[in-house]
């Protein structure tokens, strides 16, 4: 009995020890104005966060490093910790303008559907940090005593997940903003409420 409940306490740590991490959330607004719909929408045209030669409504990045320990066990090379720090920002319209209702009330919704659009790739970024976690904990390259072998591995696989978070956040944006989609009809309730 002690045996199990031994082994439960530390399948337990060991699980909260893998989930220690949060990440930190910062927001970095940038500034429009405009008394109607129509006028704000060109504000965010005008100022939004550059995003290749256009610009955007908003956008989410992050910085992610880590500490990582590789170790010899044998003639093998093991990654026994990898911990990350992600710090995710995310871009997002700020009003100067104040505004009387019911365009007060038409700007709230657009902003906070903008955000919760902005924090689903913000969990995309996550999911993705995890994914690294697990996958690299324990990762083990034979015949590498001196660790070399099994960073350019690691980064091979770090790319791969890197690809796939990348494709998953454009299929959102892609289904998100096009006629009909989520934010496609922010816009529209934003310009032109009818």
């Amino acid at each position: 009995m002690r045996i199990v409940s031994f082994l439960a306490v530390f399948l337990f740590a060991a699980s909260a020890f893998a989930q220690d991490w949060q990440a930190v959330e910062r927001v970095e607004p940038y500034t429009v104005e405009g008394a109607t719909g129509l006028e704000i929408y060109r504000s965010i045209g005008e100022r939004g966060p550059k995003l290749g030669v256009a610009r955007v409504i908003a956008h989410t990045g992050f910085k992610l490093t880590w500490t990582r320990k590789y170790e010899r066990k044998g003639n093998a090379c093991v990654i026994t910790v990898n911990r990350p720090k992600l710090i995710i920002t995310y871009t997002l319209p700020r009003l100067k303008t104040k505004l009387a209702e019911p365009m007060k009330g038409r700007w709230d919704t657009f902003l906070a559907g903008v955000t919760a659009h902005e924090k689903v790739h913000g969990d995309f970024i996550r999911d993705m940090v995890r994914e690294i976690e697990a996958m690299s904990v324990g990762m083990t390259v034979e015949n590498d005593p001196d660790c070399r072998k099994i960073r350019p591995q690691l980064q091979a696989r770090l790319g791969e997940l890197s690809n796939a978070q990348r494709a998953r956040s454009r299929d959102f944006d892609q289904v998100e903003m096009s006629e009909g989609g989520n934010v496609h009809q922010l816009i529209l309730r934003l310009v032109d409420p009818r």
